[in-house]
């Protein structure tokens, strides 16, 4: 897409004022991708990432329009995290964006983020890949911006050495963010396998690219390097990690897979790993991503809400 089509999808949101659809109309309030009102302990919110449903919306039984109603009314969540895997024909497509945007409003819903994969890897050593996959996130950039989301998660993935790998992340993520700039699109990158999983790696890209709308989105579980079979062969100290990454972060991603009798997730400790986020100075987001087995998607989002409100009156 040009950049003068770009400009003309996006200004199309003025015209929409009449109808009373837009992009800030999604949101109970406009903040910043750091600052979160009403927040729980003093600094964060709960946002609800749509990855918690997805073996629902893999079967057809939820659908993209139908993830922001679900999460205010069966949850009591009002800022949601989208999954591009999931309305991935749907980036251009301005009238199923205006009836996503007309729910969300309808029930009071914020857009906060879209995950974004399948697209190329930005971190690819031939350039010329590395630059079509660049291009192939403007449209995510684009989709965000017209759902007044402030936010795209990307990767980092790429195939060499990590020093290889590191210096092609770095341009085309600082390529990306270029791009998404002037949109006022944050672009954040997830600890998500390979040497992303690395703290200090994906924190010395962040420190090279210094662009104020590139940063992360640490994940509380994903510190795998290597995998053998379905195992972890090689992880990284998911604690160290997520302090390396808090400095860079524009929100958190609140990974849960199991949980004890008393409703603590097993593989996290969650009042250490909320501390660190708390000392890190973090204002913002803390997204709900449930992916475990044993329970249900429903009770797995529930048990995950309860588990951050529990922790949050302990550090408030």
């Amino acid at each position: 897409m040009s950049y003068k089509s770009r400009r003309q999808f996006i200004t199309q949101l003025a015209g929409m004022a009449a109808l009373g659809v837009g992009a800030t109309s999604c949101a109970i309030s406009k903040r910043s991708s750091s600052t979160a009102n009403n927040s729980m302990a003093g600094f964060f919110e709960i946002s609800l990432a749509e990855w918690s449903f997805h073996k629902a919306l893999f079967a057809k039984k939820m659908t993209n329009l139908d993830f922001p109603v679900i999460a205010k009314q069966q949850y009591g969540i009002s800022a949601v995290e989208y999954v591009n895997q999931f309305f991935k024909d749907k980036a251009k497509d301005t009238s199923y964006l205006n009836e996503l945007l007309k729910r969300c409003k309808d029930n009071g819903v914020k857009n906060h983020l879209i995950m974004i994969d399948g697209e190329g890897n930005l971190g690819n050593l031939d350039a010329a890949k590395r630059m079509q996959a660049v291009e192939n996130h403007y449209k995510w950039v684009d989709a965000a911006k017209y759902l007044g989301c402030q936010t795209i998660r990307v990767n980092a993935a790429g195939e060499g050495s990590a020093e290889d790998v590191q210096k092609a992340a770095i341009e085309g993520l600082g390529r990306l963010g270029e791009y998404a700039a002037k949109e006022n699109i944050n672009v954040i990158v997830e600890n998500h396998g390979g040497y992303s999983s690395n703290g200090a790696w994906l924190a010395g890209v962040m420190k090279s690219i210094n662009r104020k709308n590139v940063g992360v989105l640490p994940d509380f579980n994903n510190f795998c390097i290597k995998r053998a079979g379905r195992t972890c062969a090689e992880e990284y100290d998911r604690y160290k990690g997520v302090t390396e990454l808090m400095p860079f972060a524009k929100g958190a991603s609140a990974k849960t897979i199991d949980f004890d009798a008393n409703g603590n997730c097993v593989e996290t400790d969650y009042n250490r790993m909320m501390k660190i986020v708390k000392d890190a100075g973090f204002h913002g987001y803390v997204g709900i991503e449930y992916e475990g087995e044993k329970v249900s998607e429903e009770e797995g989002v529930r048990k995950t809400k309860a588990l951050l409100e529990k922790v949050a009156a302990t550090l408030a």
